[in-house]
């Protein structure tokens, strides 16, 4: 199985989908499992991974109702509020659901780099592991020595890194995140999605030569079973197309095994997120 392991789907609303600018026009509109169906079949994926694009119970709610009327949809990564006094009603309200595999919050956008670190969020976060859920980490560079804290504080949790936590490709940065996703990666619990970085170099000139350090870092660090394939569509059309990027790993990983080549693909994903 093929699997996708990153995108998302939204009825925009300026309201609700607030942190799309002025140079995101593209994405200001609607995006559904239709739109993304013959971009899978296109490119020889099975299914993919939905993940929440709003901070509010009703995504998760809409992710897994599409979840029941497309099959494309093998898990849904969704919200709820970790810092809140209900959250496990929240969580007993969609963890009966069996497409809900994890949830996310968006910590990039936190003020502080050290959102996770407080009382309320590591007492919402303590409480996923009952449920059988995942945690993905959406976080910069300069919140991985916190994400690097939380993770060795629940060692039980199945963590990912979204986006191999957004170095700066456009000035070619890897200093400073390469220890710390050197250091992330050492704890067992902690897998890793190949995903976004078109998003983090120039939107207009990237080339796929540019994303070489950085996926070769990936690698290195947490081998081949713990790093997953993911497109971040629509998002990933600012700067390319659904193939373009999915392209950007697939060539990559042309170098190793067939069997490494499944992995990355589609092995790694499913067994993450309990995709059967």
């Amino acid at each position: 199985m093929k699997l996708d392991s990153h995108q998302h789907f939204w009825h925009y609303n300026p309201n609700e989908h607030i942190w799309m600018n002025d140079q995101m026009e593209v994405l200001k509109r609607d995006y559904e499992p239709k739109d993304l169906q013959s971009l899978l079949k296109t490119t020889g994926f099975d299914g993919t991974i939905a993940v929440q694009a709003r901070q509010m119970l009703e995504e998760t709610q809409w992710l897994l109702d599409l979840s029941d009327q497309y099959d494309l949809i093998k898990g849904v990564v969704g919200w709820v509020d970790l810092c809140s006094e209900e959250i496990d009603a929240q969580l007993e309200r969609f963890a009966k659901h069996d497409k809900l595999k994890g949830v996310r919050h968006v910590v990039q956008e936190e003020p502080d780099d050290n959102f996770m670190l407080g009382d309320n969020f590591l007492r919402g976060i303590s409480k996923l592991k009952a449920h059988n859920l995942t945690y993905d980490l959406l976080v910069f560079p300069r919140q991985l020595p916190a994400s690097i804290k939380i993770v060795e504080q629940f060692p039980e949790l199945p963590f990912v890194v979204d986006h191999i936590a957004k170095p700066d490709i456009k000035n070619n940065v890897v200093s400073g995140w390469e220890e710390d996703i050197r250091t992330l990666a050492k704890f067992p619990n902690v897998m890793c999605k190949l995903s976004g970085m078109v998003t983090e170099a120039d939107w207009q000139s990237w080339t796929p030569s540019e994303f070489q350090v950085y996926m070769d870092i990936i690698m290195e660090s947490f081998g081949p079973k713990r790093i997953m394939i993911g497109s971040d569509w629509p998002v990933c059309t600012l700067c390319g197309s659904y193939e373009e990027v999915m392209q950007i790993v697939t060539d990559y990983i042309s170098q190793f095994s067939p069997e490494i080549q499944n992995d990355i693909l589609g092995e790694n994903c499913a067994r993450f997120y309990r995709v059967s």
